[in-house]
Formats: C-alpha cells, sequence, structure tokens
C-alpha cells in the first residue's frame, strides 16, 4: 500500500500537467481568434475567371476582328430538303424492242438527245401502207372528179369535191399517213431538258409497252430547297432575299441561296407556307434528298455598330469585351462593359455609351478567341489560330 508521501507526489505531478495543458489550449484559442480577428478585417478573395494563373509577362495569342458600322439581318431558320429544279418521268411512247440505250445512270445529257431508241422497221412499214392507201384514195378522187371542171357553178364544184374526198377516203388516208408518221418519230425518246440521267429503268433489248417507265432526267442546277416556315415569320421575307443554306452533308460549309417564292397558303395543320429557295449548283455536289438548314434573311436594321457574338462575355453578370490596344511589339486587352442590343446569329449591336458602359468605335479590334481567362490590361499578341499558337484554355 502507497505511503501517505507517494500520494502527496503523484497529486502534485498530476496538478503541473492539467496546468500545462491548460496554458496550451488558452494559446491555441487565442491564435485561432488572432486569425478570425485578421479575416474579418481583410477583403475576401473572389475567384474569378479572370484571376487566373497565368503570367502577364508574356504576350497571350488572341484572335481579333474589327468592330464594323453596317446593317445587322435578322434571319427566320428553318429545315428542309433539296429538290431538282426540273425533274421528269420518261415513259416509251410506242410499243417496241430497244435497240439503243445511248446513256446510263449519272450521265450528263443535253435538251433533244436521243437516251433510247426503239426498234423501228414496224413504224416504217406501217408509214409505207399508210402512203399507199392514201395514192390509191387519191386515184379514186381523181377518177369520181374528173368532168367537174366543166361546171360553171364554182360553189358547185366545191362542194362535189369535198363530197368525193369523203367518199373516195382521201381524208381518212391523209390522218391514217400523219399517225404513222407521228408513231415512227416515238421510237426515239429525248430529253425534255439538259439535266442528268437517274433511276434507269430498262436495258437494251427490253421489250417495252406504251407507258413503260424508262428513266428520269433531273436538273440539279440551281438546286430547290423547300422549308416550312411559321405563319407569324412569313411577313417579314419576300422573294429575291437571300438565304444562307448549310447541308448535312456537307458540314461546316455554307451555301449562298435566294428566295424565289413563298406560297401564300397557310397549311391550317402546321400554321406554316411553303418558301422555296434555290441555290446554284454548278458542280452538281447538292443532290436530291439531301437535309438542309435554312437561314433566311428576314427584317434589317441599318447603320448598328456590330461584333461577332463570340466577343461578348459575361462578368458579374454583366456584359463585356475585350478591344485590343496595339503598342510597339504586343498589344493590350482594354476590359470594356458594353449594352448589347439586337442580335442575329453571328453579330451583336453595341449600343452608345452610357452611364455604366462604354461602346465601341467601328475599326477597333475586339478579341474573339483566347480572351475568356484575361485580366484588364493583359499582354496579348494577335494571331490567326489561337489554340494553335498555345493561348489559353476556354
Amino acid at each position: 500500500m502507497p505511503s501517505r508521501r507517494t500520494l502527496t507526489t503523484l497529486a502534485a505531478a498530476a496538478a503541473v500537467v492539467a496546468a500545462g495543458g491548460t496554458a496550451v489550449y488558452g494559446r491555441i484559442q487565442s491564435a485561432n481568434a488572432a486569425s478570425g480577428e485578421e479575416a474579418k478585417g481583410s477583403r475576401p478573395l473572389v475567384q474569378t475567371s479572370a484571376s487566373g494563373s497565368f503570367s502577364t509577362d508574356v504576350a497571350i495569342p488572341v484572335q481579333g476582328t474589327p468592330a464594323v458600322r453596317g446593317d445587322l439581318v435578322m434571319s427566320v431558320s428553318a429545315a428542309g430538303q433539296a429538290e431538282a429544279w426540273q425533274k421528269t418521268v420518261l415513259v416509251a411512247q410506242v410499243n417496241g424492242r430497244i435497240v439503243s440505250l445511248a446513256v446510263r445512270e449519272g450521265d450528263r445529257v443535253a435538251a433533244g438527245q436521243t437516251v433510247v431508241g426503239l426498234d423501228g422497221a414496224e413504224y416504217a412499214l406501217a408509214v409505207e401502207e399508210a402512203q399507199a392507201a392514201l395514192a390509191d384514195a387519191e386515184n379514186k378522187l381523181r377518177e369520181a372528179t374528173l368532168f367537174d371542171d366543166r361546171i360553171q357553178d364554182a360553189a358547185v364544184r366545191q362542194e362535189r369535191a369535198s363530197a368525193a374526198r369523203i367518199r373516195s377516203g382521201v381524208q381518212a388516208a391523209e390522218v391514217r399517213l400523219r399517225r404513222a408518221r407521228l408513231d415512227l418519230t416515238r421510237i426515239r425518246t429525248t430529253a425534255p431538258f439538259a439535266g442528268r440521267v437517274a433511276s434507269l429503268k430498262v436495258v437494251p433489248g427490253q421489250w417495252v409497252r406504251q407507258g413503260d417507265e424508262l428513266m428520269t432526267v433531273v436538273d440539279l442546277d440551281p438546286i430547290r430547297v423547300e422549308v416550312q416556315v411559321l405563319e407569324s415569320e412569313i411577313a417579314h421575307l419576300a422573294p429575291g432575299r437571300t438565304a444562307s443554306v448549310s447541308f448535312a452533308a456537307f458540314p461546316g460549309e455554307a451555301f449562298t441561296g435566294r428566295v424565289q417564292t413563298i406560297n401564300p397558303i397557310v397549311e391550317s395543320g402546321t400554321r406554316t407556307a411553303r418558301v422555296t429557295v434555290l441555290v446554284d449548283n454548278p458542280g452538281g455536289r447538292i443532290l436530291p434528298g439531301m437535309y438542309a438548314r435554312v437561314s433566311l434573311q428576314a427584317q434589317r436594321y441599318a447603320d448598328r455598330v456590330l461584333v461577332p457574338r463570340s466577343s461578348i462575355l459575361e462578368r458579374d453578370r454583366r456584359s463585356m469585351l475585350f478591344v485590343y490596344e496595339p503598342g510597339s511589339t504586343d498589344g493590350l486587352a482594354k476590359w470594356r462593359y458594353v449594352t448589347t442590343g439586337l442580335q442575329n446569329e453571328s453579330m451583336v449591336e453595341i449600343l452608345s455609351e452610357g452611364v455604366e458602359t462604354d461602346s465601341v468605335r467601328a475599326g477597333e479590334i475586339v478579341l474573339t478567341e483566347g480572351h475568356y481567362t484575361l485580366i484588364h490590361d493583359a499582354r496579348v499578341r494577335l494571331v490567326d489560330d489561337a489554340k494553335k499558337e498555345g493561348g489559353r484554355p476556354q
């Protein structure tokens, strides 16, 4: 059993340890309080896209384009499908065996070019028979009117001649001869207009009957694109206005077209009207059936200061952009808050200078690529491709 002296010694040691722990705890609390007071008195660090970790000592590669003063064109977008400007199905006009087929699918043909020829022996024989029948009928007519020249009354002579033509069969024979000659010309099928051959249905040696489909001829230049436009937007369109057309088959490529017609009837089910756009297609690249997106020129607002949409950024819920200020070697990116107005798919209107916003003058270069993480007065250099030059990530 421990003695009284031993217990006294242990109690004193425990008191010393407790006092030391209390002192350490107090110093920790005081340090925390001091840190808190210091944090309260300092400005908070706001993390924004402009506070990047990139050094501003090296000029950052960016892309830019001049602001312009011009017309802002508002457009109407719609989807459609390419169609041939002209299209016709060629059919056999008479019965016969195909002895010549001068084209294949995809071949170009000229207007009036023979594309299919049938065996014409039977039809040539029919012409000869009709000619012989007509000659026989004319002999009968001469016999019937042999002495009519002795008749003094001209009206009587004319009446007898007309009756004799009918009785002799001359009139019917002339009709049969014209029919035989017409059938003979129909053994040749020709292209009604210049175009290309599509959907070929026959081969040489094949027997066809009148009305059988032979092939289709299409005219692909220009190409026709038909789109359905909402009735609320039809009033802003007019024939002759330009249209930008893109096709799924040619990503990233835009074709220029022109509004040809606007259907004056609105379909009750869809509340849309058909608008036809023509697009030049000299090489025949655009084919019927291709899916198209069309942007139709609608309203036009004149004399506006315009910048690309890609130049507009948002900081602190306000619209802003960077203007390039040239220097002796590189330049500086100048931050400007701006007030935007109307905009279309590619351009934005910059309104006049206000109390809290600036404007942009036509000709000033606004940054469009590589500018997302810039700060005011950052050193920059203009390049053709900011990404290839190692510009800041977007």
